[in-house]
């Protein structure tokens, strides 16, 4: 079977692909959300999954996630699509169970590629307790795929953005810098080992920490993803009515993005997420750990806020059950972003 780099078909790969937020906020705002009772979140404001009720024990949360490949194994890049689209349900506090694959790829592509991105994101679904039945595929010159995903919540257990509430203390739960890397990999510029240690952050599932974050009934969670971590924690923050402080010598960094940082590495998603965000945060950190904050993370961790007094715990739980899991700031009155 020829080989062909599926990077070499992208424009941009993973979330670093996706739609200015700024942009998207506008047009956004032309909508009018639906008046329906149950349906619990939607447009209004909007969150990483919409969130319809059943009943008085069950809602469900129904998300879609696509994008070109990031990497060039399309096995790799299945996995790392599925793993981003899944991620979406546990950041809302759900347990996703059925999936259905939104794939568009050039006819001159051998079919065994497809079917490689397909196994790769069967491996992952099935990982989060879900079953891949099914899709739609069309034909593209460049590749795309990702994923539909629904699952489930109880109503009173869902997870909004717009729960943060000063006092609150704020954890991450991955490293940050997927983006640096990969614009550096396609650059010829990472060092040995970083794009293996992002990989294996982007197909790691966010199943295992919402689990052991479940019992805390955290008041805020996000995923990180493509606007970066200051563009979801300024949306934390405006829907909570409330200031976030960011300690910007907390911020985990995937082996080798800090470096990169330092010399100058950027994606192009780096300008959009600082048009979007930037004019809502006070920096006074470094040009490197400020560009970590920016970066398009495709895969990333859970964004999460609880109170102050539960802090402990949780890092203790996550410690014992041999999760990853930082505390980068707290949450105040008043408005904005700050990285310090």
């Amino acid at each position: 079977m020829e080989t062909v780099p599926l990077t070499s078909l992208a424009r941009a790969g993973g979330c670093a692909a996706k739609y200015a937020a700024a942009r998207l906020e506008s047009v956004l705002a032309g909508l009018v959300p639906a008046d329906a009772e149950d349906l619990l979140v939607g447009l209004d404001p909007a969150d990483d999954a919409a969130v319809y009720r059943l009943d008085d024990e069950r809602a469900l949360v129904f998300t879609v996630d696509f994008f070109p490949p990031l990497v060039d194994d399309p096995r790799t890049f299945g996995a790392i699509a599925a793993t981003n689209a899944l991620n979406d349900v546990f950041a809302m506090g759900g347990v996703p169970f059925l999936a259905l694959s939104v794939a568009a790829f050039p006819e001159e592509l051998p079919t065994e590629v497809l079917g490689d991105v397909l196994a790769g994101a069967d491996e992952r679904v099935r990982a989060a307790g879900a079953i891949l039945a099914g899709g739609h595929t069309i034909r593209d010159a460049e590749p795309k795929y990702g994923l539909a995903v629904v699952g489930m919540v109880h109503p009173d257990a869902v997870w909004p953005k717009a729960g943060a509430r000063a006092g609150d203390v704020l954890f991450l739960t991955k490293p940050l810098g997927t983006g640096i890397v990969l614009q550096a990999q396609r650059d010829g510029a990472a060092p040995p080992g970083a794009l293996d240690s992002a990989v294996a952050s982007m197909v790691e599932l966010n199943r295992a920490a919402a689990d052991a974050l479940r019992p805390f009934e955290p008041n805020a969670v996000t995923d990180v993803t493509g606007f970066g971590l200051l563009g979801h924690t300024y949306e934390l923050a405006s829907r909570s009515g409330v200031r976030v402080v960011i300690d910007a010598e907390s911020l985990p960094a995937l082996q080798g993005a800090l470096e990169l940082a330092q010399h100058g590495v950027r994606t192009g998603a780096d300008r959009r997420n600082r048009e979007f965000a930037g004019p809502h945060i006070e920096s006074s950190a470094d040009a490197a750990r400020e560009a970590l904050a920016y970066d398009p993370q495709t895969a990333g961790g859970l964004l999460i806020t609880l109170p102050a007094e539960r802090g402990a715990v949780l890092e203790a739980t996550f410690a014992s059950a041999g999760l990853f899991v930082a505390r980068i700031g707290n949450v105040q009155a008043g408005s904005g972003v700050v990285l310090q």
